[in-house]
């Protein structure tokens, strides 16, 4: 079983449990339409939960789990009562990943009310402390994934700013991914005959065409260049060793790399992007220097603060 496949299965059964004790006698077909189970894999997972309990693994310590008849029974679990919660710094992140998904188009009405409620347990200034503003172009990102999936060439009018001219072309769209609060696609470029990264925003028009191509056996890893402005926000961080992932999913310039740290200059348009990132990395990354960052850092630090201190 895979890794992710074993995080899945484990987080039903967290749930799972939790939800039996609090619903004694619940029916076989609601516990597996609530839980998007099969019988067999319900069973299975029942089977699962019977051999675990506390150390010692006695009789009295062993969790009791079991279908009777149409009833499925959790017994000898107390400890399990409540369902797991999620740690502030989790559910902050999970907020602005459910609020990216919803700024991209293809939110659901469940998704939003999910946002709602979590926004308001969360943060009493959620909305406007964590908003990921993507590029207003959601229709095009939609069609060009679907370009992308159907391997079809895609005529695009495209505004470059560096050149500050507008360009038709056509391209053979691989990937669309967002990153530092954009959309992009990554595609071979017929006019250059190279492969290219477009930044969907810019992207004045899209027409999916009817001949397809066929796509490169392996696709790069996303990623986007970043040339600093004068006008950017700029910030000296330490990472440390839990940090580093940062090194490959960030443009950063590196400024020292010590034993236990490595320290970064971070630039952003927006002070809001490397204070979400030193909220989201608590104790595995320091600011140094960064006053714009501080004060944001501060706010989001004390909005927590306020709810759950």
């Amino acid at each position: 079983m895979s890794s992710q496949k074993t995080v899945s299965r484990l987080s039903r059964i967290l749930g799972l449990i939790p939800y039996v004790l609090a619903n004694p006698g619940v029916s076989t077909e609601e516990v597996m339409e609530r839980f998007g189970y099969s019988r067999s894999e319900l069973t299975r997972d029942l089977n699962a939960v019977f051999v675990c309990g506390l150390p010692g693994y006695g009789p009295g310590e062993l969790m009791e789990a079991y279908i009777d008849e149409d009833e499925v029974v959790i017994d000898s679990a107390d400890y399990f009562s409540r369902a797991p919660r999620l740690a502030p710094i989790e559910a902050l992140g999970l907020l602005a990943a459910a609020l990216a998904v919803s700024g991209s188009g293809q939110g659901t009405p469940a998704l939003d009310s999910a946002i709602a409620k979590l926004s308001d347990v969360l943060l009493p200034e959620a909305d406007a402390t964590l908003a990921v503003d993507l590029p207003p172009s959601t229709d095009s990102a939609t069609t060009l994934k679907r370009a992308a999936a159907e391997n079809r060439v895609t005529h695009i009018v495209y505004r470059s700013l560096s050149r500050e001219e507008t360009t038709e072309r056509d391209i053979e769209p691989w990937l669309v991914f967002s990153t530092l609060g954009n959309w992009y696609v990554m595609a071979h470029c017929r006019l250059v005959d190279d492969m290219r990264t477009f930044r969907i925003d810019r992207i004045r028009s899209v027409e999916v065409l009817e001949e397809r191509f066929d796509p490169p056996d392996e696709i790069p890893e996303p990623g986007v260049g970043y040339s600093p402005s004068d006008n950017d926000v700029t910030a000296t961080i330490d990472l440390f060793p839990g940090a580093r992932w940062v090194l490959e999913y960030y443009p950063v310039e590196i400024l020292e790399e010590g034993d236990d740290h490595v320290r970064i200059r971070f630039s952003a348009t927006d002070p809001e992007l490397p204070a979400r990132l030193l909220l989201r990395l608590g104790g595995s990354a320091r600011l140094v220097e960064g006053p714009d960052v501080s004060e944001r850092l501060k706010h989001l630090g004390k909005a927590l603060s306020d709810r759950y201190g």
